[in-house]
């Protein structure tokens, strides 16, 4: 499915979103190296892998947005939408290893070798950071204006918008404990702080990566569809007339804003396969209507003989409430 006209808007606010973090990075993350570099910083230079990781999973969230909204084919009956939840989970391994792990080495390599104190550097690393700490602001002031015009935490539901906010948030917080650090180790000499910084960065970012590659693990392996949009569709099955139970509901979501739903039901007894078959296509139609998330829509129908349905709970009035 390649979207409705107002998810595709979404897509291109996100898409924006999306390049301005990715510019901001790629331009933050030679000036840390640099600095770094020149300070002999590593707190500075751990700051600089957690930007170029940024930075590269901006380029993965960029491909999501363009490859999941492709129509269903052939091979993918269902369509690309979970390709959205695949490279959000490429940008969260990216967290963990080019930012988390680079950043717990140089931590291990400043208590291990030391680092040189060239105060002119320090001062020229933190100018950078400051400046890193103003554009990584402005761009998450972005990320969380576009989240708050499509609904607050609802507008989280898109992994490309909730990694941005999730990397420019780790990033501000990031530069203050780069900063913290270089300063403390400028102060007392001891470098001790530096790697402090450095490890608690690291910490930062496995933490980061964990919580997004959940999450998109979640969905590519089948979660459910949002509970409240399960609720309503029960509901609108269960007040159909011609609905004498519904004996199970399954949902799963195929993308950002489109699931499968499928249903076993039996209807009441004495009805003809013609009438049958309307039935099913105006209560498809119902859901599809009432829940448009409701991508693909499954009826598995069964139309219980007289005698068992006299026999049955819901035939006495002793049917409990599901």
């Amino acid at each position: 499915m390649s979207g409705t006209p107002s998810d595709k808007k979404a897509d291109r606010k996100t898409r924006v979103t999306v390049l301005v973090a990715l510019a901001a990075n790629l331009v933050i993350a030679a000036a840390k190296a640099v600095g770094g570099l020149m300070a002999g910083s590593p707190a500075l230079l751990s700051e600089a892998a957690h930007s170029v990781a940024d930075s590269l999973n901006e380029v993965f969230l960029l491909a999501a947005l363009r490859r999941s909204r492709r129509p269903a084919d052939r091979r993918h009956p269902f369509g690309y939408g979970k390709e959205r939840f695949f490279w959000s989970l490429l940008a969260a391994v990216g967290i963990f290893v080019m930012g988390g792990c680079f950043s717990f080495f140089q931590g291990f390599e400043a208590l291990r070798n030391g680092a040189e104190e060239k105060l002119s550097g320090y001062v020229a690393g933190l100018i950078v950071l400051a400046v890193a700490f103003l554009a990584e602001g402005a761009s998450l002031l972005r990320a969380l204006h576009q989240v708050h015009q499509q609904g607050g935490r609802g507008g989280l539901r898109d992994p490309a918008l909730r990694t941005v906010v999730a990397e420019d948030g780790t990033a501000v917080l990031g530069v203050t404990l780069a900063a913290v650090g270089m300063a403390l180790h400028m102060v007392t000499g001891e470098v001790v702080w530096e790697a402090s910084a450095s490890f608690a960065i690291g910490a930062l970012l496995v933490f980061v990566a964990f919580h997004l590659g959940r999450e998109a693990r979640d969905q590519l392996i089948g979660e459910a569809a949002d509970p409240e949009a399960a609720r309503r569709i029960r509901s609108l099955l269960e007040a159909q007339p011609e609905i004498d139970s519904v004996e199970a509901l399954f949902t799963m979501k195929t993308g950002l804003d489109t699931a499968l739903v499928a249903a076993r039901v039996d209807l009441v007894p004495g009805m003809d396969s013609e009438r049958v078959e309307e039935v099913a296509v105006r209560i498809k139609r119902s859901v599809a209507n009432s829940v448009p998330e409701a991508d693909q829509i499954f009826l598995d129908i069964t139309d219980r003989p007289a005698e068992e349905a006299r026999e049955s709970p819901a035939a006495t009035g002793e049917r409990g409430g599901a």
